[in-house]
């Protein structure tokens, strides 16, 4: 049989994938599954363009960076406006179903908090075994990210062959640590700010991601505590207190503690 559209897409299989656990099925039910079905999508998808930037920086390739960044960022701005799908279902139809879930949760989703460690936001605070199950592809994968070298300490590696002086406790960093701001890389940073304007045009769509990030986790907040106001999560998940938590925290840390100096 010839390659189609659709088995090339194996849109039979995909479109299966929406089962509604309400009986008889709730209307905004199908939305749910969806929106966050697409959200794993576009995770995957983040991941798989992350792990090009990280090649990108150790070949030194700039101007791969460069398109790739690009491309994540029109992502987030994607996954930004995919919220305000979500927020045309209201906190009555969410209760329609919301007993469905049972102990599922968004918290779980092991894809956006690889997102996370790949960036080089690596939370020591997390239970990931208990979070994910010790057997679980979830967790090895995020056992994985964790002991790799994040997107920040390829960027280091990347600074280093363009001339900066990258401090060395960065380039010998432990890779399963949180990156944290720099005054030193700061100062030299600005200075390759300034002398290479191709340079400039990478560290700005950098922060445009970063930028974007944050938006799409104030925006989530905010659908949150509009969809369910103070409640716990599903299978008793933190909820709202916990995902304002991580508001406007950049992962780029270095690059926006400059921007007064520019």
């Amino acid at each position: 049989m010839s390659l189609t559209y659709a088995s090339y897409l194996k849109t039979e299989q995909l479109l299966t994938l929406q089962e509604p656990r309400s009986a008889p099925p709730e209307h905004d039910e199908t939305l749910f599954i969806i929106i966050h079905q697409v959200y794993e999508l576009w995770f995957k998808l983040l991941l798989h363009e992350f792990d090009k930037v990280r090649r990108d920086f150790s070949e030194n390739d700039l101007y791969g960076a460069i398109h790739t960044f690009k491309r994540a960022r029109t992502i987030m701005k994607t996954l930004v406006g995919q919220l305000d799908i979500l927020e045309t279902m209201t906190p009555m139809s969410f209760s329609s179903f919301r007993d469905r879930l049972e102990t599922a949760s968004g918290f779980q989703s092991s894809q956006f908090r690889e997102l996370e460690f790949i960036l080089g936001y690596k939370r020591q605070d997390m239970d990931l075994a208990g979070l994910y199950g010790a057997n679980s592809p979830g967790y090895a994968a995020l056992e994985r990210r964790r002991g790799e070298r994040s997107v920040i300490d390829h960027f280091y590696e990347f600074l280093a062959q363009r001339g900066a002086a990258v401090p060395r406790k960065l380039l010998q960093r432990d890779v399963r640590a949180s990156n944290e701001p720099d005054p030193d890389l700061q100062r030299e940073i600005l200075r390759v700010y300034r002398a290479g304007p191709d340079l400039a045009i990478l560290f700005e769509l950098m922060t445009d991601f970063d930028e974007g990030l944050q938006e799409w986790r104030y925006r989530h907040v905010k659908v949150v505590e509009r969809t369910i106001g103070d409640k716990k999560g599903t299978g008793g998940s933190p909820g709202v207190e916990f995902l304002r938590q991580t508001l406007f925290r950049p992962m780029f840390h270095d690059l926006w503690a400059i921007r007064h100096e520019l």
